[in-house]
């Protein structure tokens, strides 16, 4: 996970910056490295609570906090479900291993307008089809299953934020939502009121005019709005203390390059190949030069290597692959 904190690092300092005033929380923090790192490496913050219930992690984190002293790092023993933390956070992070949904209502509740959650969840198997039932049960979503899942459970995640956020008569914009290894994670902005509709809704695959998606659905309901805030993304910079810096930089060049791509799902040049019959597959590369050409916006993804991103239509895709679909 260390380079996933060098990439959250990097977020919160583009989203904060060094006005260092702002209060943040870790709620199942462990050893409190991240919420650490978070108060040491950005100057966002005046204050940081850790917390975690299990009496070893809090002798951890009392001994790792110690430097910081009690007014920069407060370790506090608590259960997730009862939380203490008071209301009007600027940053809050849930990272339970295993599913984030139960702590997100209470989460929500705990962030000021205009402050960040950060949310890993790593029961994919929910999230990305294999469990089909539980994520109804659990997120209110048919999965997408295969290998666009892992998008799916992200949007899926974030869909399932958008919609408890406006009970709340609030709203979310990511920030910077991705896949990594074994894990989905989304740093959201909480804005209000909920004015407007939000980018939720069901994708049915035999209408979609993206990248084809398997059988089964409608799929959702998902996000189908951006995963990263331009802006924002734009700002980031490869941390000085970073674990993994030549990653991070890599990481965050991509984000850069996606972020300016808004369209749900990704093309794949061995599925594309697949599809279309072809002796071998075209490189992402002369895929994007073409989709440019013709007009429509195209990224790479960090979803999956070789993989591409783009608003065109399967259509245009398959076209310049050198052949209608079949």
């Amino acid at each position: 996970m260390a380079l996933d904190r060098d990439l959250n690092v990097a977020l919160v300092r583009a989203a904060f910056g060094p006005r260092g005033d702002r209060r943040g929380a870790e709620l199942f923090a462990a050893t409190g490295v991240r919420g650490l790192r978070l108060l040491a490496e950005t100057g966002s913050f005046r204050t940081f609570v850790l917390m975690d219930r299990h009496p070893m992690a809090v002798a951890t984190l009392a001994a790792n906090a110690a430097p910081f002293g009690p007014e920069g790092a407060r370790v506090v023993r608590a259960d997730a479900h009862r939380s203490p933390l008071v209301d009007g956070l600027d940053y809050l992070d849930l990272d339970p291993y295993g599913s984030p949904r139960e702590f997100l209502e209470p989460a929500l509740a705990r962030v000021a307008v205009g402050g960040l959650i950060g949310v890993t969840a790593t029961d994919l198997q929910v999230l990305c089809g294999v469990l089909r039932g539980a994520c109804l049960r659990r997120y209110g979503a048919v999965p997408v299953r295969g290998r666009l899942a892992p998008e799916g459970g992200l949007r899926i995640l974030l869909a399932l934020l958008a919609r408890l956020a406006r009970a709340r008569d609030r709203r979310i914009c990511p920030i910077a939502a991705y896949v990594h290894d074994h894990h989905l994670r989304a740093v959201v902005r909480v804005t209000g009121p909920a004015d407007g509709e939000d980018p939720v809704g069901t994708i049915d695959p035999a209408t979609f005019a993206g990248p084809p998606l398997p059988p089964g659905g409608p799929y959702g309901p998902l996000w189908t709005g951006p995963l990263f805030d331009v802006a924002t993304v734009h700002r980031m910079v490869t941390p000085l203390e970073a674990a993994r810096p030549r990653e991070a930089a890599q990481w965050i060049g991509r984000f850069q390059e996606e972020a300016g791509v808004d369209a749900p799902f990704y093309y794949e040049p061995n599925e594309i190949a697949r599809r279309l019959h072809l002796a071998s597959p075209i490189g992402p590369d002369r895929f994007i030069a073409g989709l440019r050409s013709a007009g429509y916006p195209a990224a790479r993804t960090h979803v999956r290597e070789g993989a591409f991103r783009s608003p065109a239509p399967w259509t245009a895709v398959a076209a310049l692959a050198g052949g209608p679909p079949r």
